[in-house]
């Protein structure tokens, strides 16, 4: 079993896996070390919400963290359409229609006409003509893969890219490239010429943790020079970026070509649940028969197809709240920069300060709690050890009084702890 002493030095990572040891008495193990966690101030996961996703919630809080309001900065709901009265009357109205849920899985019965309009929504909002839904966003990443990709093909990914896309490998042969190293992809990509069935690397549009952006010109140039194919994951992209919110695919001008994979979610810009897949024709049908995932699970209920269904529209009805996205996050992120703080490269609604000590990490985020601040602590393996960093997602919703109540809790914050250098504007 494990030291106690090593605590301090150890991660969820570490209890994955623990030879020898049962499965019961690793997960006694475990919940020692997560009250380990607790005692310290290190265990801000879990809170109860007791309001709904908006730019401020009503938390019932923990030891350390007290019961009481705080300004949201843990949601993806970029456009904060989870609130917006149209959203939310579609989803009501789609109950009224059809009920709470499908019922069966889509091949057996569990496929309705509101499926089908969403597919055929989503198809047309990327340009495309088919696609398939998923129940969530990281199955339509994990399931596509595993049906695409098996032990004679390569998938050869940005280490940057979503724990579903790792797990959407394990049927398949995986090489990384250094996050957008372009001498590094090109490398891997001569190093698997003529050794696979099929080439395919996958990118994440936007990178979840440090909110930065592929380099997708240069990429696809690669892939298309070696023969290979391209997937993005554009979860963080699609709402936020482009003239009509289409992505980073609109962004660089690459909505044309046709050989792109995309995946995405209406978890987040379209406040709804579950995830899509938008390709060829010809993948789209082989995976609504091959696709375990899809095959084998319950279709999405009609409040959350109908819910997406409108959020869809308001980007084109409504492009105020991406207009508004943007105002939020250039006057956040020239907050946090006036301070000193390092933001990275990030070039999105995800916006992390990089502390790097984890415990530090800790201390910081305990003390925007107690400022009204809600945001997560992000440590290992989520990113690398010494890269714990407060990760934040801004919302179209968010008042210039609630940035400047958290860009003054940041300040007062470094104040303490001396986390920022010299401001970097």
């Amino acid at each position: 079993m494990i030291d106690k002493n090593t605590y301090p030095k150890l991660t969820f990572k570490d209890f994955e896996n623990m030879p020898n040891v049962t499965m019961l008495e690793r997960a006694a193990a475990f919940d020692d070390f997560l009250d380990y966690l607790d005692d310290n101030g290190r265990l801000n996961y879990r809170l109860v919400n007791q309001t709904g996703c908006a730019n401020e919630l009503s938390v019932h809080g923990n030891a350390i963290v007290p019961n009481g309001e705080y300004v949201n900065f843990v949601s993806n709901d970029y456009l904060g359409f989870t609130q917006h009265p149209k959203v939310k009357q579609a989803a009501i109205d789609a109950i009224s229609t059809y009920g709470t849920g499908a019922g069966a899985s889509p091949a057996i019965g569990g496929h309705y006409s509101y499926h089908q309009l969403l597919e055929n929504k989503i198809a047309q909002f990327f340009g495309k003509t088919d696609a398939i839904l998923y129940t969530t966003g990281y199955t339509a990443n994990s399931a596509t893969i595993q049906a695409l990709l098996k032990k004679e093909d390569i998938a050869i990914l940005d280490m940057a890219v979503h724990a579903s896309i790792y797990e959407g490998c394990l049927t398949t042969n995986v090489k990384t490239f250094l996050h957008n190293n372009m001498e590094h992809l090109e490398q891997v990509l001569k190093h698997s010429q003529n050794q696979y069935r099929t080439k395919m690397v996958i990118i994440d549009g936007v990178y979840s943790q440090d909110g930065d952006i592929a380099k997708i010109k240069d990429i696809l140039q690669l892939v298309k020079r070696y023969g290979a194919y391209l997937l993005i994951d554009d979860a963080h992209g699609v709402g936020v970026h482009g003239n009509t919110g289409r992505g980073i695919l609109e962004k660089e001008e690459l909505l044309k070509d046709d050989d792109i994979i995309i995946t995405g979610v209406f978890s987040k810009t379209f406040g709804s649940l579950g995830g899509y897949v938008v390709a060829q024709p010809e993948l789209i049908r082989m995976l609504k028969f091959q696709s375990r995932q899809h095959l084998f699970s319950v279709s999405m209920p009609p409040s959350q197809a109908m819910a997406a269904v409108q959020a869809m529209a308001l980007l084109d009805e409504e492009p105020q709240w991406q207009a508004q996205l943007w105002r939020n996050i250039n006057y956040y992120k020239e907050g946090l920069k006036s301070i000193g703080f390092n933001i990275g490269n990030t070039e999105s609604g995800v916006i992390p300060v990089k502390i790097g000590d984890p415990t530090l990490t800790a201390k910081a985020t305990n003390m925007l709690f107690s400022k009204g601040i809600y945001s997560n602590c992000i440590m290992y393996p989520a990113v690398a050890k010494k890269d714990a960093r407060i990760r934040m997602s801004m919302m179209a919703t968010h008042s210039i009084a609630q940035l400047d109540q958290a860009l003054n809790a940041f300040d007062l914050m470094n104040a303490k702890l001396h986390i920022a250098t010299k401001p970097n504007l």
